[in-house]
């Protein structure tokens, strides 16, 4: 069991190599969610992620003869760039099993850090076979992402920091992957400050430790934005841990996690990777539960794939009606797009394309169907353009979510 003396020790061993990351009130999140919101960014790591401290404790523990053998591990991309950052400060070769669907911004990075990358399997638990496999055959050392006494420690050096910026926490929320972030926070916080509740967050694709803590039989399983807490194994160290010091697990679906990397970016000005923001995610799944609390966000990582984040972007822009598309019924006569065009502008619409369909056999052959995606200011304004496009005869149909910007 790792003990709240094992995580101040380790706060000893990162000072001066991992960034005491700030903790900060966040008031437009506060407004989102109706709760009294702080933020710890550990984006803002070397590696964008938290898992440098962990990582950091773990290689400082290990003899010369082990360091001259070199390390190995297996990661969805965080961990893997902690690992190799730390090792390649140390001096020790590092090997890093990735499964084939890591982002591809996670793999070069991780490269770029001087590691060698091996892409393998599916998932976490099919990298982490072909990783024992590769240690067990060159004789290296072993770095597990969370199932560590060392690693978890690390990880626990987190809550000391965030209960000494903001020691009137009522709650801190915590993505779970494999469980070491929040079994170490939990061991600290709460030797800190017992009353303090901790809340898990998963994705509801992977409810691993869920299903451990209730003995529930939820599928396992599928693609996700929060890649990072995609675990199918929880750790066996991590378990118990959770099972006594934490009071819930939220599970949070996908158009959450997307509406919270998106809140991160467009409120806060910072990036959050889909488990970075499974927190944020899990207040705005369960608003009631955290309204009037202060609560304790860790944005554990930032390392999003830029072309997913933009889709995100354009995906919550159509949610909230700020990017609309409508099918209209036009005569097919010269002069009729001027005349749309015009009558959007004038209702402060900006178009973004136009697709002109004539061969549609529910048309007259002497109309077409017209497609017009543009921005508008809210589902309100997007409500007035479509009542005067339907009084003006074109009878509008609103295209489903999602075949906006096509």
């Amino acid at each position: 069991m790792v003990k709240l003396a094992d995580i101040e020790a380790a706060r000893h061993i990162i000072v001066g190599h991992v960034l005491r990351t700030p903790l900060l009130a966040a008031p437009r999140l506060s407004t989102l969610t109706g709760a009294d919101v702080f933020v710890k960014y550990e984006n803002l790591q070397v590696t964008n992620s938290f898992k440098e401290r962990g990582a950091c404790v773990k290689l400082d523990s290990l003899t010369a003869a082990e360091r001259r053998r070199g390390v190995i591990a297996m990661s969805a991309g965080n961990h893997a760039q902690a690992v190799a950052y730390h090792a390649r400060r140390l001096g020790i070769p590092a090997t890093i099993v990735m499964p084939v669907t890591t982002p591809f911004v996670k793999v070069k990075a991780t490269e770029a850090l001087s590691a060698t990358v091996v892409l393998d399997g599916e998932t976490i638990a099919e990298a982490q076979l072909r990783a024992e496999a590769i240690a067990a055959v060159r004789d290296l050392v072993w770095v597990h992402p969370y199932d560590d006494p060392r690693i978890i420690a690390g990880q626990g050096t987190i809550a000391l920091e965030m209960l000494e910026d903001a020691p009137g926490l009522d709650i801190l929320v915590i993505p779970i992957g494999g469980g070491g972030l929040i079994a170490g926070c939990a061991t600290a916080a709460r030797a800190k400050k017992p009353s303090i509740e901790i809340v898990g967050v998963e994705s509801a694709l992977y409810p691993s430790m869920w299903n451990a803590i209730h003995q529930d039989g939820r599928p396992c399983g599928g693609p996700t934005l929060a890649e990072g807490i995609a675990v199918k194994n929880v750790g066996k160290l991590t378990l118990p841990v959770i099972r006594d010091l934490v009071s819930d697990i939220v599970l949070v679906d996908e158009p959450q996690i997307e509406r919270a990397v998106n809140a991160f970016l467009t409120l806060q000005k910072t990036m959050a990777e889909g488990a970075g923001a499974a927190g944020l995610a899990a207040m705005l799944a369960e608003p009631e539960r955290f309204r009037d609390r202060k609560i304790g966000l860790i944005l554990c990582g930032g390392n999003i794939d830029p072309r997913i984040l933009a889709s995100i972007m354009v995906r919550e822009l159509e949610r909230e009606d700020r990017i609309v598309s409508f099918r209209l019924t036009i005569p097919d006569r010269p002069g009729i797009l001027g005349l749309i065009a015009s009558r959007l502008g004038a209702f402060g619409a900006n178009i973004l394309s136009v697709d002109h369909h004539r061969l549609f056999l529910d048309v007259p052959a002497k109309g077409a169907k017209l497609d017009v995606t543009m921005e508008t200011r809210d589902a309100a304004h997007a409500e007035e353009i479509f009542s005067a496009l339907a009084t003006d005869g074109y009878r509008p149909v609103r295209m489903p979510s999602g075949t906006a910007m096509q």
